[in-house]
């Protein structure tokens, strides 16, 4: 796929290079990179061997698993016969609780009886996704979508009709973890890894930096084609998650421009500080498109997918695209720009405060 304008302003080291199925790509000193694929439109995930050495056994730490499925049991334990030098796995390490990352923590830390390395917020929510009655889905998550807009008879009963989902891709998790914070150093190989928080994509993301290695595993919170989902749902219907994910990026301000990015999707790159300012400001300008939009009209959620989303979707992309259509409107609610009000359909819609002009708020 060809590079956008945005990509060509950052550096790809490695070109169009990926690893093999089966095999593994170099990045950094003890740092290999591994390519799945994923059975949807965001086709692949990548993830992580670092070189380690625990309690006096060489072996190897994983960062991050890809979801549970038969394809990806088969390629990790080609990986295992072929990229670990016959050496064990040590530790499993997940960034956040999405399914294609924490879908076969359970399956690999049984295989290789180690731990699960992860943040106590992301563990206990993706806990709650194994073992719930709807899986986040279901009733409630209809009547959330619904109450922002989402509300023909066909995607309410889909919606409540999908309770399975988070438990097809992660069955189960493992039993023990050890928790992972913010500014916490992990010893990984020798190298000090120092532990960055971020939110608004997911409950409690780690992202990873060896200052020795110049390497940054960036998750979903550093990607280089694509901006990360930054969505509200219905266990968390009043959050502010794009707010969070601003600040959280611009932890990363602190590290070398020149920094090794190694994102979960996408293509190792550097350029860190240009990539920050170009998420600013495509959420700077749709915060703008939308503002737009509720000054002519109070809007839903579902009135502005097509002011944020251009094309046509399915119904498994339009609840993303609901998410991030509330996060938008929800950062403008929060910064005063826009009021919310209930309908007397149920429904929230944003809209211009009493009293202000479309030309006023544009200028605030």
């Amino acid at each position: 796929m060809p590079m956008n304008a945005l990509e060509m302003q950052l550096d790809y080291p490695y070109g169009d290079a990926l690893p093999t199925g089966s095999g593994t790509l170099q990045v950094a000193p003890g740092v290999k990179w591994v390519r799945m694929a994923l059975p949807f439109a965001l086709n692949h995930i990548n993830l992580w061997l670092l070189a380690d050495e625990i309690d006096g056994r060489k072996g190897w730490s994983i960062v991050d698993c890809c979801i549970h499925r038969d394809e990806s049991k088969a390629q990790w334990e080609s990986i295992f016969a072929n990229e670990l030098d016959g050496l064990p796995v040590l530790r499993v390490i997940v960034t956040h609780m999405h399914p294609d990352h924490i879908g076969l923590a359970h399956w690999l830390c049984e295989r290789w009886k180690v731990q699960l390395w992860i943040s106590a917020t992301d563990y206990q929510i993706a806990r709650m996704g194994c073992m719930g009655p709807t899986g986040f889905g279901g009733e409630r998550a209809a009547e959330y979508f619904a109450s922002h807009g989402l509300n023909s008879p066909d995607a309410v009963a889909q919606i409540t009709a999908r309770t399975g989902y988070f438990p097809s891709l992660v069955p189960s998790v493992p039993l023990q973890y050890r928790r992972l914070m913010d500014r916490m150093s992990l010893t990984v190989g020798g190298q000090s890894w120092r532990c960055i928080s971020g939110y608004g994509h997911a409950p409690e993301h780690i992202a990873l930096y060896c200052e020795a290695l110049g390497v940054l595993i960036g998750g979903d919170m550093m990607l280089p084609r694509i901006s990360t989902n930054v969505s509200v749902y219905e266990q968390e219907p009043e959050a502010n998650a794009l707010a969070l994910f601003l600040d959280s990026i611009d932890k990363f301000r602190a590290l070398p421009e020149d920094t090794l990015v190694l994102p979960s999707h996408g293509k190792p790159f550097t350029g860190l500080h240009t990539r920050i300012g170009q998420l600013h400001d495509h959420h700077r300008d749709r915060l703008s498109d939308v503002l737009n939009a509720c000054t002519h009209q109070a809007c839903s959620a579902a009135d502005i997918l097509p002011v944020l989303f251009g094309r046509a979707m399915d119904l498994h992309q339009t609840t993303f695209a609901m998410g991030e259509a509330v996060a938008h409107l929800h950062a403008l609610w929060f910064a005063g720009k826009l009021v919310r009000t209930l309908d007397a359909q149920g429904i929230y819609r944003f809209g211009l405060p009493p009293g202000l002009t479309p030309a006023q708020i544009q200028a605030a």
